[in-house]
């Protein structure tokens, strides 16, 4: 596999310098791999702190602003981050507000995020957590136990990244981040494996004229493979799976992601099939985005996330935001 790269070892420091030589308003910490908006912290605001492996960028650096995440660490590829890098995280951007962190379900960044929590509060930071455990694939998975953290997290993160820009104090900020994770529901489909700069070739094994339906973000198996199935059907398969675990009473926001390697005209023409399932089943759809936001390095496919949000929900949606990955309002 050709791939844009130097050596495989130096990747992640190499794409943290990129980083920040494109976007001075962040402060990247090449060498503790931290990514920190530069204001921070700001005075009486909550601090929220994600990360996980690399790979699946624009997250969680690329939401690293106002609107959104205080800071992010980034781990090596498929790779947890460090308990040291969430400490210094949490160090960077606490205010005396209190830090919350924001957990996928996988096992790694449970274990290390726990060990960090414990940790910052010794000195002196006040955590709380809330893991996103969104995939209604499979339960258990190679890499988690219980659902899979995917999609749910760009949600999570923007809603409480806003209630906390807001000045909302941390129990509240916490409180938010869990109803969103409870009224959200993901499922993704893989076209092609994705390949890791270490190995530089496919991680798994999918066959030409074959996809993977239910795959995780790290080329997990899902719940079965079948012969290449059109937009049309893909979508029915996928929202279907979806709103059987998912039975929302108000309108729903709807994330349409591209796992890497699936141009956007695709990511549109399988909106339209979203879309017209959604109609469907009479479900509203309150706001869409499309586009590539939690990726797995070059995999081709899709994943469809509905998160059903109230009047609050979808004002805190709305609001501003400013990150390298998503901005608007401001």
């Amino acid at each position: 596999m050709k791939m844009l790269i130097n050596v495989a070892e130096t990747v992640v420091a190499d794409a943290l310098r990129g980083m920040a030589a494109a976007h001075p308003e962040l402060t990247v910490d090449v060498e503790n791999r931290v990514i920190v908006r530069r204001d921070a912290p700001v005075a009486g605001k909550v601090g929220l702190v994600s990360g996980g492996g690399s790979g699946h960028e624009p997250l969680h650096g690329g939401f690293v602003g106002p609107g959104m995440l205080s800071a992010a660490c980034p781990g090596e590829v498929f790779t947890s981050p460090v308990p040291d890098q969430m400490v210094r995280a949490a160090a960077a951007v606490d205010s005396g507000a209190g830090v919350l962190f924001v957990v996928k379900n996988y096992t790694g960044d449970v274990l290390n995020f726990d060990m960090a929590a414990e940790l910052a509060e010794d000195e002196g930071i006040r955590i709380a957590k809330v893991l996103v455990d969104d995939d209604v694939a499979v339960t258990d998975s190679l890499y988690t136990a219980g659902r899979r953290g995917t999609g749910a997290t760009l949600f999570v993160e923007k809603i409480a990244g806003a209630a906390a820009e807001e000045g909302r104090p941390l129990e509240q900020v916490e409180a938010l981040a869990r109803r969103v994770n409870e009224n959200a529901r993901s499922f993704g489909v893989a076209l092609s494996a994705c390949s890791t700069p270490a190995k530089g070739s496919p991680t798994f094994d999918l066959p030409a004229g074959e996809l993977e339906l239910g795959v995780g973000i790290h080329g997990e198996p899902g719940r079965e493979r079948r012969a290449m199935m059109t937009s049309r059907e893909i979508a029915d398969f996928s929202v279907h799976a979806v709103l059987e675990d998912l039975d929302p009473r108000n309108p729903v926001l709807v994330l349409v992601n591209g796992m890497g390697a699936t141009p956007l005209l695709e990511l549109y023409g399988f909106n339209a099939e979203v879309q017209r399932v959604l109609t469907e089943r009479g479900v509203p759809v309150a706001r869409t985005l499309v586009g590539n936001y939690v990726t797995s390095l070059d995999m081709a496919g899709a994943s469809v996330t509905l998160c059903q949000v109230d009047e609050d929900l979808l004002r805190l949606w709305d609001a501003p935001v400013r990150t390298a990955g998503l901005r608007w309002g401001m």
